[in-house]
């Protein structure tokens, strides 16, 4: 099973490109292609506050593959980064954030019996339980179709939106179960998959398989074991 420390931080501000200070001491987390043959690299970083977790994800692309989704679409039928997050596992209960190239998002909370799931959209998704988002392309336009040489999605998610959950808010040293995933439509008969904890395939709701976030303290990041 894979596992990372993260580090904790301040907070600050999302931009999409990652340039925010905190980023530059955190290293990359390897996220390897499980599917298709999109020849495109993937990569993430996490660290965390008192407030809630961010994350920043990077891809390297040709073609935006997307069309003119709004929130809480199926989003998740074009490119897109996946992140879930699921910290209690006397639950089976988990919160998946999707977010396209475009900066659209699908916040849900999902509820996984044996295999059957549906998503929930969050009540009173606002003020401190909103989540913050940004992307940002480059080498051309932010518009369906695009040709592109890349692009980033970097995202707060809020402790406060987890209230019900248990093992949240978490404290250094507590450990929650997540994978970070990506999406890439290039080829819509065989779309391309990535993910950090490669051991769900493309199965991308095998929460049991997912790998392990340990919250860790200031500057304190490392990759703790993988497998």
């Amino acid at each position: 099973m894979i596992e990372t420390k993260i580090p904790r931080v301040r907070d600050f501000e999302v931009s999409g490109d990652g340039t925010a200070p905190a980023w530059s001491r955190t290293p990359w987390l390897a996220m390897p292609r499980v599917s298709g043959a999109a020849p495109y690299e993937t990569r993430a970083k996490v660290v965390y506050s008192t407030k809630g977790l961010y994350l920043l994800v990077d891809c390297t692309d040709r073609l935006l593959s997307c069309s003119h989704r709004r929130d809480n679409d199926d989003i998740f039928q074009d490119d897109v980064v996946e992140v879930f997050l699921w910290p209690d596992e006397s639950q089976t209960l988990y919160f998946e954030y999707e977010i396209s190239p475009l900066n659209v998002e699908l916040p849900i909370l999902v509820a996984n019996h044996a295999g059957k799931f549906h998503g929930w959209l969050p009540w009173h998704y606002e003020g401190e339980r909103k989540t913050r988002h940004a992307t940002a392309v480059r080498g051309g336009p932010p518009e369906p179709g695009a040709t592109v040489a890349g692009w980033t999605a970097e995202m707060f998610i809020p402790f406060a939106l987890f209230a019900g959950l248990g093992n949240t808010p978490p404290h250094p040293g507590a450990k929650w179960r997540a994978n970070i995933c990506r999406i890439d439509y290039d080829d819509r008969e065989h779309p391309s998959h990535w993910v950090w904890a490669k051991g769900t395939g493309t199965n991308l709701h095998a929460f049991r398989r997912f790998g392990v976030l340990e919250f860790g303290t200031a500057n304190d990041a490392t990759v703790v074991a993988q497998d």
